[in-house]
């Protein structure tokens, strides 16, 4: 069944893994120099590191946090590891620029990772021009999603109405405090039809047909 997402005029949107497919691969390359980020700060081995960065993510809701309160990591330092990944796993979707394009009211991005990367991964999906805004970690103080004050500063900082909302995410744990404030959520990647977390409004696997079917506000 196609949702009814009428009530909405703010469509607010992860980026990484939700504006694009999950299986492109490029965020196993983030993934991998993060943690030959850890590795050189902590001087752990592989394995050790890996882990160490995934405990971080679990406690904090982002590996940076982790490293910025134990170790005393210098963020601009640690985003600029990703500046120069390569972009090629990256395409043009015809169907998401017209699926975007489609949503009356504004959209944004709200995601963990900054300025920089947000922008050359939007440019190279030929989306930069449809969002009104990005609303990176560095703006919400590196406080990142899912905690309840990264959505206050997000929502202070758009004059966000919740019930007129609907938040994107391929993060499960992402979407609960966003549903708590009263917005519609969906769960976006292959592990999303699976969920049965009762603030998961609906789920999706393909973003953009999702957003091509839904019925939306002055759509004839």
């Amino acid at each position: 069944m196609s949702a009814d997402l009428t009530h909405v005029d703010t469509w607010l949107f992860d980026l990484d893994n939700t504006l694009y497919p999950a299986d492109s691969g490029f965020m196993d390359e983030v993934v991998r120099r993060m943690t030959g980020f850890v590795q050189k700060v902590t001087g752990l081995p592989h394995d050790e590191a890996f882990a160490l960065q995934k405990a971080y993510l679990a406690e904090h809701g982002l590996t940076l946090k982790g490293m910025m309160l134990n170790h005393g990591v210098d963020p601009l330092e640690f985003h600029a590891i990703f500046h120069d990944i390569s972009l090629e796993m990256l395409a043009h979707d015809p169907q998401m620029l017209r699926a975007l394009e489609r949503l009356p009211g504004r959209r944004l991005i709200f995601t963990n990772a900054d300025d920089v990367h947000a922008e050359r991964v939007l440019k190279r999906l030929g989306l930069a021009d449809l969002f009104e805004d990005v609303f990176h970690i560095g703006r919400a103080g590196y406080e990142p999603k899912p905690s309840p004050e990264a959505f206050a500063r997000m929502s202070a900082a758009h004059d966000v109405d919740p019930a007129g909302t609907a938040f994107f995410e391929d993060s499960q744990r992402n979407l609960e405090p966003a549903a708590g404030l009263g917005m519609t959520t969906v769960l976006v990647g292959p592990h999303a039809p699976a969920c049965e977390a009762p603030f998961v409004h609906h789920k999706t696997d393909r973003l953009a047909p999702f957003l091509m079917g839904a019925h939306v506000k002055g759509a004839a």
